[in-house]
């Protein structure tokens, strides 16, 4: 249930209060019996951006990182080039992982 403020309009009294969203606001202060008024804040978190799940905060620095197609391509350029030189067949490895 969400706590809400109040302040009196007559003495200046402060108080929270846990009413459920059903409930009425309170009206009356307790120690003078003057006017209440919902005192309102700024929420303590904001999101911001078109979505969020749980994967939007993976990756990057520490985290791991899913090989992409993209990823495999430029590797397989890379490899192709360099074992144009090697002949112990480890770029048929890596091709392999391809298919």
């Amino acid at each position: 249930m969400p706590t809400y403020e109040y302040r009196c309009n007559s003495c200046g009294e402060h108080l929270e209060a846990v009413q459920s969203f059903s409930d009425k606001p309170l009206t009356k202060c307790p120690n003078c019996s003057g006017q209440l008024r919902k005192v309102f804040s700024p929420v303590g978190i904001v999101f911001k951006g078109s979505g969020f799940y749980k994967t939007d905060n993976r990756g990057g620095k520490g985290g791991s990182h899913k090989v992409t197609d993209k990823d495999l391509s430029s590797s397989s350029t890379s490899d192709s080039s360099s074992s144009s030189s090697k002949s112990d067949g480890s770029a048929s490895k890596s091709d392999s992982k391809i298919a």
